[in-house]
């Protein structure tokens, strides 16, 4: 089923429904294989495309969905209820990469790159961190470009790409531009130069693979800066204000999915000659994962819905505290989870303890936790505002 769009634009809960059924149909009985075999399904893209979905922020006129940030944190949220590992990546490519092309490129760049993005031939990914530069991503950026005749040649490591190994279409963003200031490169997989390393064995969102991307003398013509040459930190924090809500679906999916799996099993599980569900303290349990699920999910819509996507309004505060509270309670609901089933909820055969590890990296990734208390409070305190 595709997504409709233009004047009778699909509604919020046709639109979920809409993915859910195609989540549960293609992803939900493939999940377990993609996360024991940490294989990334690129055969769900051209899908995934045919949903009309890998571009909800494009607008229609470029063949996107023309939908807005809560349309496409809804449909992260329910592709990660199905598979969390699925989500990320999906996330990595509609919103980190496929959104800031559509944002930020030319129109010649839009027209040459979404079109195989939009359809799901290609995956999309973006690279911003290194090694050395993980929450100081700007100030310890070591990658860099210098400017040739007729464009730019890279040299340095990028660490941490999501669907880098796959990736196709990469956003990398590189000390470029004089004076030390960050360019925002899109790079092409066949790029001389440039390797895709192999990817890293990760504790969770397996089937999302990770990698670190190496430059050697990597030539990168002119008409592929995004942006202005010294303007990439601009790019690069807008963009983190809507990955930050748009990843918010994440954690919201996982709980979801969490709160699915242990109250149809509190109410078969028999202990005592009762169902373990009618006991106040499994009760309490329940009554606290939903909870969390729902009061996570009523922030991030009601910040989703008046997100300004011009980047006008300085948002970072906001968009950091919605990820920082539903990464939280993800991880704490995947626990309770696993309590509720006792020691089934301890084996690899059971789907909560893949939601715990999934749910980890919601409080590392796109700027630690640490990070986002740190946004917050300057806010609060006044030292964000100039």
């Amino acid at each position: 089923m595709a997504v409709e769009t233009g004047p009778d634009a699909i509604s919020l809960e046709d639109l979920r429904g809409a993915v859910r059924d195609f989540a549960e149909r293609e992803i939900a009985p493939n999940a377990a294989a993609i996360d024991r075999d940490d294989a990334f399904p690129r055969w769900l893209w051209p899908r995934l495309g045919a949903l009309e979905v890998l571009g909800p922020t494009v607008p229609t006129a470029e063949g996107g969905a023309g939908l807005g940030v809560l349309e496409h944190l809804v449909i992260v949220e329910e592709i990660s209820r199905a598979s969390a590992s699925v989500g990320m990546s999906y996330a990595a490519h509609s919103n980190l990469c496929v959104h800031n092309l559509s944002r930020n490129g030319t129109r010649e760049q839009r027209e040459r790159w979404l079109p195989p993005l939009l359809s799901g031939e290609h995956v999309g990914a973006l690279a911003m961190s290194e090694a050395d530069a993980g929450s100081d991503v700007v100030g310890s950026m070591r990658c860099r470009a210098e400017r040739v005749d007729g464009g730019w040649v890279a040299n340095g490591t990028k660490m941490w790409t999501t669907n880098g190994p796959d990736a196709d279409v990469l956003i990398v963003y590189m000390r470029a531009g004089g004076e030390g200031r960050v360019t925002a490169f899109v790079i092409e997989r066949e790029m001389e130069g440039f390797v895709a390393s192999p990817k890293i064995d990760k504790l969770g969102m397996r089937g999302s693979p990770t990698c670190e991307l190496v430059f050697d003398d990597c030539h990168i013509p002119d008409d592929h800066v995004l942006g202005q040459p010294g303007g990439g930190v601009r790019v690069l924090m807008q963009g983190l204000e809507s990955e930050r809500l748009v990843l918010t679906g994440g954690p919201i999916g996982i709980m979801a999915a969490a709160v699915d799996l242990a109250v149809p099993y509190a109410r078969e599980r028999h202990q005592f000659g009762k169902p373990i569900g009618s006991f106040g303290l499994m009760q309490g349990k329940l009554a606290d994962m939903y909870v969390s699920l729902e009061s996570a999910r009523a922030y991030a819509y009601r910040v989703a819905a008046g997100f300004d996507p011009t980047g006008a309004t300085r948002q970072s505060a906001t968009t950091a505290a919605c990820l920082l509270y539903a990464s939280e309670r993800a991880v704490e609901v995947a626990l309770e989870a696993i309590q509720v089933f006792g020691g089934m909820g301890y084996v690899n055969e059971n789907a909560v303890g893949r939601l715990l590890r999934d749910a980890k990296l919601y409080t590392i990734g796109a700027g630690t936790n640490e990070i986002r208390r740190m946004l917050i409070g300057r806010h609060l305190t006044g030292e964000l505002e100039e």
